[in-house]
């Protein structure tokens, strides 16, 4: 029993259910963007549901919608997410000078052996 509750109270089983729940509520987000977005398109191109489109008699209208709303979706997550991460990331946590490294500091030592 003692090994179950260790299981259960592991930081990283606890971050991974945190972050399964934040996903999914975020999925719901970036969905409700795309659902915007496509509206839009198909407010300036027409209805943005090609699932009747077949080409000689191809029935390519599903794929097509599907790429187009994963494009859109794609874009939505970058441009809104991925790069003000990143730009928020180095502003506030910028990446530490690397300075002297181990090696440096026992080449250092070396050399000052070798003086006396």
């Amino acid at each position: 029993m003692a090994g179950f509750k260790k299981f259960l109270l592991q930081g990283d089983l606890v971050s991974l259910a945190v972050a399964f729940i934040i996903g999914g509520a975020f999925a719901t987000v970036v969905t409700a963007t795309v659902d915007v977005i496509m509206d839009l398109v198909g407010k300036i191109g027409g209805t943005p549901d090609f699932s009747n489109y077949e080409p000689g008699g191809v029935s390519l209208g599903a794929w097509l919608t599907a790429v187009i709303a994963f494009v859109i979706l794609a874009a939505v997550v970058y441009f809104l997410i991925v790069k003000p991460y990143t730009a928020a990331k180095e502003r506030y946590f910028p990446d530490p000078d690397p300075g002297e490294t181990e090696l440096d500091i026992l080449k250092q030592i070396r050399d000052s052996l070798a003086a006396r």
